[in-house]
């Protein structure tokens, strides 16, 4: 068996990019009680300039992926979204903490309502953060957010059956996840997404988008690599 180089099993770069290129899509597959608040006939912007003020690269590293969203909810009103994708893919136990901080920075510099929303990564099914706060002398402050979790969606027939393409996102981490330290079996893997991928009937730049997130995140040596 050839040995597999663990070290690019890191997925920070095509969660963003493909977060970037569907945000709709996103929204519809992990959260779709917000998606369904949203009024996306009035379009939406991101907002990294304003994020980056307020969030340093050094704090992100390769262990999360993150976006700033300006959407306009059905009645009219412009709110932010933050979403936080955790990708490194195990339990940080600081993790409720930075988004109590993210959510209070952003709202103090900009004096605007943030969602915040997250996306995890790790295996385990009994980790699901979705609060974090203090009291002082009857004082509260609690930020609860929802999560979703990509373990739940480990359902390989639904999901390739899924036209939202987060699915095949969400399944090429499934794979990757399982295939870690096994070229071959991430080879057939890799070949049968990519297959489906090309039976959807998309777009060419949404072939190519999703194409580019796969291969990312399933690496094969070369010689496996050019069996494809």
């Amino acid at each position: 068996m050839t040995a597999l180089q663990t070290d690019n099993d890191t997925y920070d770069s095509p969660w963003k990019d493909i977060l970037e290129h569907a945000f709709p899509e996103f929204m519809e597959f992990y959260f779709p009680e917000a998606h369904a608040r949203i009024d996306w006939t009035r379009g939406h912007e991101f907002k990294n300039t304003e994020l980056r003020q307020v969030v340093r690269d050094a704090e992100l590293g390769k262990r999360f992926a993150d976006a700033l969203v300006q959407i306009t909810l059905d009645g009219g009103e412009e709110r932010w979204v933050y979403i936080h994708i955790e990708v490194q893919g195990q339990r940080d136990s600081d993790f409720a903490k930075r988004m109590f901080t993210y959510n209070y920075r952003l709202f103090d510099r900009y004096a605007r309502p943030i969602a915040s929303l997250a996306v995890l990564a790790d295996e385990d099914r009994g980790w699901r953060p979705d609060r974090y706060g203090f009291e002082v002398l009857g004082c509260h402050h609690t930020l609860e957010f929802p999560i979703a979790k990509l373990i739940d969606y480990d359902r390989a027939e639904s999901l390739e059956a899924n036209p939202n393409p987060f699915a095949l996102v969400t399944s090429a981490h499934l794979r990757t996840r399982r295939t870690k330290g096994d070229p071959e079996a991430r080879y057939l893997a890799k070949r049968t997404l990519v297959r489906s991928l090309y039976r959807r009937g998309w777009e060419r730049q949404r072939i190519l988008d999703l194409f580019g997130v796969i291969d990312w995140m399933m690496r094969l040596p070369n010689e496996l690599e050019r069996q494809l």
